[in-house]
């Protein structure tokens, strides 16, 4: 008797692993960077672009002849035990950091500025918030060090356009520049990517969608998303630490503030590995931001370090102060989902923004669209 063939059971049977994807995640901030080593991991090369000269968006750490400041994220809270696990690999970089209880009164007994115990541990990265993202992305940057991954870290690249690809049509290509001011900035292509991950703000998301003439369905969900800007000044106070000075400042280092400019300061010399000269980040409130959006750097300078004073007490003239400004920085209207996704196009977006403001927020955004792509 003839023998039948040896078939296997369908319910036997062995998919082939799904091709790897060479993906595009544009914005080296939190979410980009989850997103790209999420994607990593599970085995896709990725590219990652950045417009500016380092990695962190809002999280990165400004270096001064003083010391560092965080002029964005101030600390980070942890609830989702993803999140949590990626934190306790890196001990040597995340330290809680503890703000003491303290209540400031005007001449009148009305509440200046307030910081009641916090209702779960608050935590930083050391010596700057930058640290955690810099080590985050050492796979991308430095890949001969790991394996030869499949994967770059381009700096100092804006992506100006995204486009079908002029040789593989049903890929996409990224037309970019170096970030400069100048009149003719260096120009180049990238092309070659199956997916493309816009980790941006949604001003600058939408932006580039509408240069693209991309997406307009997506486009229409960021209508619903509002960030308010922010004002931030930097201050550094040398003189405090000369022999004779005595005590320096109030006796608190961190509060919210009801003043009509000021929503936030923090002394950075009190955060665990940051240096002991004295200096303080200050942070207007979102509505100030706003109605001065488009004040001088040297105007607003001015304002905030008269509110600053009225706070803390200090009048001493700080040989350093510096204001810088985010356009996009606190969420005030989320989307109301992880991430956006158009699996057709193989477009992704994602952000903070898409959940809240918190950092965690943005990790869990970039993390779960890096796992619907994949």
């Amino acid at each position: 008797m003839p023998q039948r063939p040896n078939r296997t059971s369908p319910s036997r049977r062995t998919s082939a692993p799904a091709p790897a994807l060479h993906v595009a995640v544009v914005g080296a901030g939190i979410a980009g960077i989850a997103c790209a080593r999420t994607l990593l991991q599970a085995g896709h090369r990725v590219t990652l672009l950045e417009q500016e000269a380092a990695v962190g968006g809002r999280m990165t750490t400004l270096a001064t002849p003083f010391g560092g400041f965080d002029p964005g994220v101030q600390y980070f809270t942890v609830r989702d035990p993803r999140f949590r696990r990626v934190l306790d690999d890196t001990p040597a970089l995340v330290r809680p950091w503890s703000v003491s209880t303290v209540r400031v009164l005007d001449e009148l007994g009305h509440v200046l500025a307030s910081a009641p115990p916090p209702s779960e541990p608050h935590y930083v990265a050391k010596p700057g918030m930058v640290s955690l993202l810099n080590h985050w992305a050492e796979p991308l940057d430095q890949p001969e060090r790991f394996g030869g991954l499949p994967a770059r870290l381009l700096l100092s690249h804006k992506v100006t356009r995204i486009e079908r690809d002029a040789l593989a049509p049903t890929r996409w290509q990224l037309r970019t520049d170096d970030g400069s001011d100048a009149p003719q900035p260096g120009q180049a292509v990238l092309g070659g990517f199956d997916r493309v991950v816009l980790a941006l703000p949604p001003l600058a998301s939408a932006g580039l969608l509408a240069a693209s003439d991309l997406a307009p369905r997506m486009r229409q969900r960021l209508t619903g998303v509002s960030v308010a800007p922010c004002w931030t000044l930097l201050l550094a106070f040398p003189q405090a630490s000369q022999p004779g000075m005595g005590s320096f400042g109030p006796h608190w280092n961190a509060a919210r503030s009801t003043h009509h400019r000021i929503s936030w300061l923090a002394r950075e010399n009190c955060k665990p590995g940051r240096g002991s000269i004295e200096r303080w980040t200050v942070q207007a409130s979102p509505a100030w931001s706003a109605r001065h959006l488009n004040d001088s750097e040297e105007r607003v300078r001015d304002k905030l370090l008269k509110g600053f004073a009225e706070i803390t007490g200090i009048r001493a003239t700080p040989p350093f102060a510096m204001a810088h400004q985010w356009p996009q920085a606190q969420t005030e209207q989320p989307l109301g989902q992880s991430h956006l996704l158009d699996a057709k196009l193989g477009l992704g977006l994602c952000g903070d923004w898409c959940l809240g403001h918190r950092v965690e927020d943005a990790f869990i955004s970039g993390l779960e669209l890096a796992l619907a792509m994949a």
